[in-house]
Protein backbone atom coordinates (compact mmCIF):
# COMPACT_ATOMS: atom_id res chain seq x y z
CA UNK A 1 0.00 0.00 0.00
CA UNK A 2 3.12 2.66 0.96
CA UNK A 3 4.41 1.68 -2.50
CA UNK A 4 1.16 2.50 -4.39
CA UNK A 5 1.12 5.83 -2.55
CA UNK A 6 4.96 6.66 -3.02
CA UNK A 7 4.27 6.01 -7.13
CA UNK A 8 1.14 8.21 -6.80
CA UNK A 9 3.26 10.72 -4.70
CA UNK A 10 5.90 10.71 -7.65
CA UNK A 11 3.68 11.19 -10.63
CA UNK A 12 1.81 14.32 -9.19
CA UNK A 13 5.14 15.61 -8.66
CA UNK A 14 6.20 14.87 -12.12
CA UNK A 15 3.38 16.82 -13.66
CA UNK A 16 3.14 19.45 -11.58
CA UNK A 17 6.74 19.93 -12.64
CA UNK A 18 5.70 19.58 -16.26
CA UNK A 19 3.22 21.86 -15.67
CA UNK A 20 5.31 24.62 -14.53
CA UNK A 21 7.66 24.28 -17.17
CA UNK A 22 5.03 24.72 -19.83
CA UNK A 23 3.89 27.66 -18.24
CA UNK A 24 7.37 29.04 -17.94
CA UNK A 25 7.62 28.38 -21.64
CA UNK A 26 4.72 30.33 -22.61
CA UNK A 27 5.37 33.31 -20.23
CA UNK A 28 8.98 33.14 -22.16
CA UNK A 29 7.52 32.76 -25.19
CA UNK A 30 5.09 35.73 -24.72
CA UNK A 31 7.64 38.12 -23.51
CA UNK A 32 9.84 37.56 -26.54
CA UNK A 33 6.68 37.72 -28.59
CA UNK A 34 5.81 41.38 -26.82
CA UNK A 35 9.10 42.28 -26.87
CA UNK A 36 9.62 41.42 -30.70
CA UNK A 37 5.93 43.52 -31.09
CA UNK A 38 6.92 46.54 -29.38
CA UNK A 39 10.36 46.86 -31.07
CA UNK A 40 8.05 46.84 -34.27
CA UNK A 41 6.17 49.21 -33.29
CA UNK A 42 8.56 51.44 -32.22
CA UNK A 43 10.46 50.84 -35.74
CA UNK A 44 7.58 51.77 -37.73
CA UNK A 45 6.84 55.11 -35.34
CA UNK A 46 10.29 56.13 -35.72
CA UNK A 47 10.59 55.91 -39.81
CA UNK A 48 7.29 57.63 -40.06
CA UNK A 49 8.25 60.33 -37.75
CA UNK A 50 11.56 60.35 -40.11
CA UNK A 51 9.37 60.97 -43.17
CA UNK A 52 7.45 63.68 -41.42
CA UNK A 53 10.73 65.54 -40.40
CA UNK A 54 11.68 65.81 -43.87
CA UNK A 55 8.25 65.89 -45.80
CA UNK A 56 6.39 68.41 -43.16
CA UNK A 57 8.85 71.55 -43.01
CA UNK A 58 7.70 74.43 -39.76
CA UNK A 59 6.16 73.38 -36.81
CA UNK A 60 4.93 69.92 -37.86
CA UNK A 61 8.74 69.18 -39.00
CA UNK A 62 9.86 70.50 -35.89
CA UNK A 63 7.64 68.05 -33.79
CA UNK A 64 8.86 65.11 -35.43
CA UNK A 65 12.49 66.22 -34.57
CA UNK A 66 12.11 66.77 -31.01
CA UNK A 67 10.48 63.23 -30.70
CA UNK A 68 13.11 61.55 -32.65
CA UNK A 69 15.72 63.44 -30.64
CA UNK A 70 14.09 62.93 -27.28
CA UNK A 71 13.46 58.54 -28.25
CA UNK A 72 16.88 57.68 -29.42
CA UNK A 73 18.57 60.30 -26.38
CA UNK A 74 16.55 57.95 -23.64
CA UNK A 75 17.20 55.06 -25.40
CA UNK A 76 20.83 55.71 -25.38
CA UNK A 77 20.93 56.25 -21.73
CA UNK A 78 19.26 52.95 -20.90
CA UNK A 79 20.93 50.74 -22.70
CA UNK A 80 23.77 52.21 -21.20
CA UNK A 81 22.41 51.54 -17.47
CA UNK A 82 21.38 48.13 -18.14
CA UNK A 83 25.24 47.62 -19.84
CA UNK A 84 26.59 49.13 -16.89
CA UNK A 85 24.47 48.14 -13.83
CA UNK A 86 25.70 44.73 -14.00
CA UNK A 87 29.39 45.26 -12.90
CA UNK A 88 28.78 48.47 -11.07
CA UNK A 89 26.35 48.40 -8.02
CA UNK A 90 26.97 52.01 -7.26
CA UNK A 91 24.79 52.65 -9.95
CA UNK A 92 21.81 51.81 -8.04
CA UNK A 93 21.41 55.81 -7.13
CA UNK A 94 21.76 56.38 -11.70
CA UNK A 95 18.80 53.96 -12.68
CA UNK A 96 16.30 55.31 -9.85
CA UNK A 97 17.23 59.09 -11.43
CA UNK A 98 16.91 57.33 -15.06
CA UNK A 99 13.37 56.27 -13.98
CA UNK A 100 11.93 59.70 -12.58
CA UNK A 101 13.33 60.92 -16.07
CA UNK A 102 11.70 58.34 -18.26
CA UNK A 103 8.43 59.68 -16.23
CA UNK A 104 9.18 62.73 -17.76
CA UNK A 105 9.85 62.04 -21.19
CA UNK A 106 6.69 59.71 -21.30
CA UNK A 107 4.85 63.08 -20.53
CA UNK A 108 6.56 64.91 -23.05
CA UNK A 109 6.24 62.56 -25.76
CA UNK A 110 2.75 62.17 -25.08
CA UNK A 111 2.20 65.85 -24.73
CA UNK A 112 4.44 66.29 -28.43
CA UNK A 113 2.11 63.47 -29.97
CA UNK A 114 -1.06 65.24 -29.23
CA UNK A 115 0.49 68.38 -31.04
CA UNK A 116 0.80 66.27 -34.08
CA UNK A 117 -2.80 66.29 -34.54
CA UNK A 118 -3.34 69.96 -33.62
CA UNK A 119 -5.49 71.52 -36.03
CA UNK A 120 -4.75 75.24 -34.93
CA UNK A 121 -1.25 76.56 -36.30
CA UNK A 122 -1.01 79.17 -34.28
CA UNK A 123 -1.94 77.34 -31.29
CA UNK A 124 0.68 74.94 -32.00
CA UNK A 125 3.29 77.42 -32.75
CA UNK A 126 2.45 78.98 -29.54
CA UNK A 127 2.95 75.62 -27.58
CA UNK A 128 5.98 75.17 -29.70
CA UNK A 129 8.75 76.61 -27.45
CA UNK A 130 7.90 75.56 -24.33
CA UNK A 131 7.97 71.42 -25.82
CA UNK A 132 11.27 72.71 -27.18
CA UNK A 133 12.44 73.13 -23.76
CA UNK A 134 11.08 70.56 -22.01
CA UNK A 135 12.51 68.34 -24.93
CA UNK A 136 16.40 70.62 -24.55
CA UNK A 137 16.00 69.76 -20.83
CA UNK A 138 14.85 66.45 -20.73
CA UNK A 139 17.73 65.16 -23.56
CA UNK A 140 20.64 67.12 -21.64
CA UNK A 141 19.99 65.60 -18.27
CA UNK A 142 19.57 61.95 -20.32
CA UNK A 143 23.20 62.73 -22.16
CA UNK A 144 25.21 64.16 -19.02
CA UNK A 145 23.89 61.06 -17.37
CA UNK A 146 24.61 58.84 -20.27
CA UNK A 147 28.47 60.45 -20.54
CA UNK A 148 28.82 60.23 -17.09
CA UNK A 149 27.81 56.31 -16.60
CA UNK A 150 30.61 56.03 -19.77
CA UNK A 151 33.13 57.76 -18.60
CA UNK A 152 32.75 55.83 -15.15
CA UNK A 153 33.19 52.84 -16.87
CA UNK A 154 36.25 53.37 -19.27
CA UNK A 155 38.14 55.17 -15.99
CA UNK A 156 37.71 51.42 -14.21
CA UNK A 157 38.09 49.81 -17.24
CA UNK A 158 41.76 51.88 -17.36
CA UNK A 159 42.59 51.16 -13.56
CA UNK A 160 41.80 47.56 -13.56
CA UNK A 161 44.07 47.18 -17.00
CA UNK A 162 46.63 49.09 -15.03
CA UNK A 163 46.60 46.87 -11.91
CA UNK A 164 46.52 43.89 -14.39
CA UNK A 165 50.08 45.51 -15.82
CA UNK A 166 51.70 45.75 -12.83
CA UNK A 167 50.80 42.34 -11.87
CA UNK A 168 51.53 40.59 -15.36
CA UNK A 169 55.18 42.57 -14.46
CA UNK A 170 55.79 41.35 -11.27
CA UNK A 171 55.08 37.62 -12.34
CA UNK A 172 57.43 37.98 -15.52
CA UNK A 173 60.04 39.15 -13.24
CA UNK A 174 59.74 36.49 -10.83
CA UNK A 175 59.50 34.01 -13.85
CA UNK A 176 62.75 35.49 -15.22
CA UNK A 177 64.66 34.49 -12.07
CA UNK A 178 65.46 30.56 -13.32
CA UNK A 179 69.08 31.44 -12.35
CA UNK A 180 68.89 31.85 -8.64
CA UNK A 181 71.94 31.08 -6.44
CA UNK A 182 71.07 28.65 -4.02
CA UNK A 183 72.05 29.19 -0.61
CA UNK A 184 75.34 26.98 0.25
CA UNK A 185 74.85 23.94 2.12
CA UNK A 186 76.23 23.67 5.51
CA UNK A 187 79.33 21.92 6.25
CA UNK A 188 79.58 18.77 8.06
CA UNK A 189 81.40 19.13 11.16
CA UNK A 190 84.21 16.24 12.02
CA UNK A 191 83.52 13.48 14.06
CA UNK A 192 84.90 12.90 17.28
CA UNK A 193 88.48 11.92 17.28
CA UNK A 194 89.41 12.42 13.53
CA UNK A 195 92.58 13.99 12.72
CA UNK A 196 91.79 16.64 9.53
CA UNK A 197 93.42 15.81 6.65
CA UNK A 198 96.38 17.62 5.23
CA UNK A 199 95.87 20.48 3.52
CA UNK A 200 96.39 21.60 -0.16
CA UNK A 201 99.56 21.51 -1.15
CA UNK A 202 101.37 20.31 1.94
CA UNK A 203 102.95 16.85 2.43
CA UNK A 204 101.97 14.84 5.23
CA UNK A 205 104.44 14.70 8.64
CA UNK A 206 105.91 11.17 8.71
CA UNK A 207 104.64 8.97 11.60
CA UNK A 208 106.32 9.15 14.53
CA UNK A 209 108.31 6.17 16.31
CA UNK A 210 106.85 4.85 19.44
CA UNK A 211 108.88 4.87 22.61
CA UNK A 212 110.98 1.83 23.19
CA UNK A 213 110.63 0.75 19.62
CA UNK A 214 113.77 -0.13 17.28
CA UNK A 215 115.61 2.23 15.32
CA UNK A 216 115.85 1.40 11.57
CA UNK A 217 119.56 1.25 10.48
CA UNK A 218 118.66 0.01 7.43
CA UNK A 219 118.91 2.47 4.25
CA UNK A 220 115.77 3.55 3.13
CA UNK A 221 114.75 3.67 -0.52
CA UNK A 222 114.01 6.99 -0.30
CA UNK A 223 117.18 8.06 1.38
CA UNK A 224 119.92 9.61 -0.58
CA UNK A 225 123.56 7.96 0.02
CA UNK A 226 125.10 10.26 1.93
CA UNK A 227 122.41 10.20 4.37
CA UNK A 228 122.75 6.72 5.23
CA UNK A 229 123.30 6.10 8.64
CA UNK A 230 127.24 4.99 9.88
CA UNK A 231 127.53 1.59 10.85
CA UNK A 232 128.22 0.89 14.70
CA UNK A 233 132.37 0.16 15.62
CA UNK A 234 132.93 -3.02 16.74
CA UNK A 235 134.14 -1.86 20.82
CA UNK A 236 134.85 -5.89 21.21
Amino acid sequence: MEAIWILLTLFVLIMLAGVYGVVRGVRAAKRGIDRTVHQARVTVEETRLRARQLAQPGAAGELAQLRLSLRGSMRATGQALQAAAPQDRSLSESLGLFQRLSSHALDLEADLKRLEQEPDRARLAALLPEMRERAQRITHSADSLRWAVQERSHRMAHDDLDSLGREIEMEAGALRHWTAVEPDEPLATPEAGARPGPEAGQAPEPPRPSLGARGNTEPQSWQKPWQKSPRPENTA
